[in-house]
């Protein structure tokens, strides 16, 4: 059985407070609670109650998963991580101490996951005898983790260019394709009304082109690419001020990334338009989040129905919270976001008992499974498999498998669960985030050992491993924490 985990979201108070413009013995009294007691709460000295819980939700809309769920958690997981590298050995904080650092200072804690990340870096380009040191930028975080950690720490919602996008959305009819109207000739009288452009359709094997006054979209492509590609030329050309003043506020420390990022904005500003928030989120309950279904109402790829569905997060609205992840044929994560607890590894592969790496060996064919991570939560997984063509001998088709989760006590809202034992501890696959930093003493499918724990090679003897764990804190490598410690 889970433990019960307090609640400590004084962060989350203070917001509400502050959004609500009110003082604190107002809020006290709205809250049914003591000034003293609530200042306990928003400095995390005690846990939120029940009772202050179901009032954040009745008098102001609070919704619970903001709560339980949120950037405290992520800062959580990625510094025990961090904190698993050996250069920490016997230096670690406890896991208490960890979320208290990401609760009450998380500039603190990114701060220490920067520097971590550019210890790692400089290692790197040690051992591979790279000349980055003689740089002056040879610590400075990559680009691309500079867009990654942004979005990640945005709960992957921009909240004013998602509504630009519904609203733009609306105003073509963009959102809701109809066998009788062209969405991209939606996005098409949009360009040429407004700004002038030009749209054609030509032989050309990049997917979007700009030049001067007109869009080449590429032919090798399905209609439903092209109409992506041209609602990112309008994200960019009618919404660019709002783009750059995303980009102001996020503070990128190079122009590389925010460069990145801006084409992160306009792609997140297309998928919005081709799945304008409230019309999706109502039609994904009706169809008990049926991705298919989704998919072809939507006149969407099976992979922006899955990443849209964890973006649902818009505050006072939010959907089912899920996790979508990307990889490569190699195992190695492409895309990750994760609106619950599990928290995918910055470093390495994902867990190989992860039913996204069989994917590839069944080519159409959504993947389901109940999987238990060694905290105790348990979620259903969903897996398929997606191609990208190149669109030629020379342009070969790429290959990637896709994965969405929730935690079960939302599978009722999944027409994937209706038919699997819930109930039954069995029908759980134990899986971790990686190898890396899981403690699971009795995987067969383990490919390395944990980096804080201790190996112990008996010659004599040949279990599923050439190697025994060390069990943490002082227990035997076979015995199980009790309540899912």
């Amino acid at each position: 059985m889970t433990r019960a985990r307090k609640l400590y979201a004084g962060v989350r108070l203070r917001e509400v407070r502050r959004e609500q413009g009110l003082t604190q013995a107002a809020y006290a009294e709205a809250l049914g609670i003591s000034l003293s007691y609530l200042n306990q709460m928003e400095n995390n000295h005690r846990p939120v109650s029940a009772a202050v819980v179901i009032a954040l939700s009745e008098r102001f809309g609070v919704n619970l998963s903001t709560l339980s769920v949120g950037e405290s958690q992520r800062l959580t997981a990625d510094m025990r991580e961090a904190l698993a590298d050996p250069v920490f050995d016997g230096a670690a904080p406890p896991p208490a101490d960890l979320e208290l650092a990401a609760t009450n200072a998380p500039a603190l804690a990114r701060a220490f996951l920067t520097l971590h990340r550019a210890f790692r870096q400089r290692g790197e380009r040690l051992a591979s005898l790279d000349d980055a040191l003689g740089r002056e930028d040879a610590l400075a975080p990559q680009p691309w983790e500079e867009v990654r950690d942004f979005f990640h720490y945005c709960d992957n919602y921009i909240d004013a260019v998602d509504r630009a996008a519904e609203s733009f959305a609306a105003a073509t009819g963009f959102g809701r394709p109809d066998p009788g109207r062209d969405r991209l000739q939606a996005a098409a009288d949009w360009l040429a009304d407004r700004h002038g452009i030009r749209l054609r359709i030509g032989d050309t094997p990049a997917l979007r082109v700009m030049v001067g006054d007109e869009l080449t979209l590429s032919s090798r492509t399905s209609s439903a690419t092209r109409a992506f590609q041209a609602a990112v030329q309008v994200a960019l050309t009618s919404y660019g001020d709002l783009i750059e003043a995303t980009l102001d506020l996020a503070g990128f420390g190079s122009e590389e990334a925010r460069e990145i990022c801006k084409i992160g904005l306009a792609n997140y500003f297309a998928g919005a338009a081709v799945l304008p928030y409230a019309a999706f989120q109502e039609a994904a309950e009706e169809q008990r989040h049926d991705i298919e279904l989704l998919a072809d109402q939507f006149g969407a790829s099976i992979e922006q129905v899955a990443h849209r569905l964890s973006t649902l997060q818009r505050r006072g609205a939010q959907g089912v919270p899920f996790w979508f992840v990307r990889v490569d044929q190699a195992g190695t994560i492409t895309k990750r976001h994760s609106a619950t607890r599990l928290q995918f590894a910055r470093y390495g592969s994902a867990c190989p008992l992860w039913n996204v790496h069989q994917a590839f060996e069944t080519p159409g064919r959504l993947l389901r499974q109940l999987a238990e991570t060694p905290d105790g939560v348990r979620y259903i997984s969903l897996a398929r498999d997606v191609t990208k063509p190149g669109g030629g001998f020379r342009r070969p088709t790429r290959r990637y498998a896709i994965g969405l989760g929730c935690e079960v006590k939302f599978a009722d809202r999944l027409v994937y669960a209706d038919d699997l034992d819930l109930a039954s501890p069995a029908s759980y696959e134990p899986i971790g985030v990686s190898c890396r930093i899981c403690e699971r003493a009795d995987c067969h499918q383990r490919s390395v050992p944990p980096l804080k724990a201790a190996i112990a090679v008996d010659h004599s003897r040949r279990d599923l491993l050439p190697y025994s764990l060390a069990a943490p804190s002082g227990r035997s490598p076979r015995e199980k924490p009790a309540d899912g410690a």
